[in-house]
């Protein structure tokens, strides 16, 4: 019963390791898409997306 139990846990801590994997590779994937893009202003904002979102003026 023990032994059952243990690989049942085993199992499914690998699952959860393969979905993660898995979303990882998705995510260094589109990372490799933006970087290999030329929209440089595309590439700023990801990397610092609060700059230029608004403008302070005071008169």
């Amino acid at each position: 019963m023990a032994l059952s139990q243990g690989k049942i846990q085993q199992q499914a801590s690998l699952s959860v390791m393969q979905m993660a994997k898995g979303t990882v590779q998705q995510q260094g994937d589109a990372l490799v898409n933006l970087l290999s893009s030329t929209n440089l202003s595309a590439i700023q904002h990801a990397a610092q997306p609060h700059l230029g979102g608004s403008v302070d003026i005071k008169i």
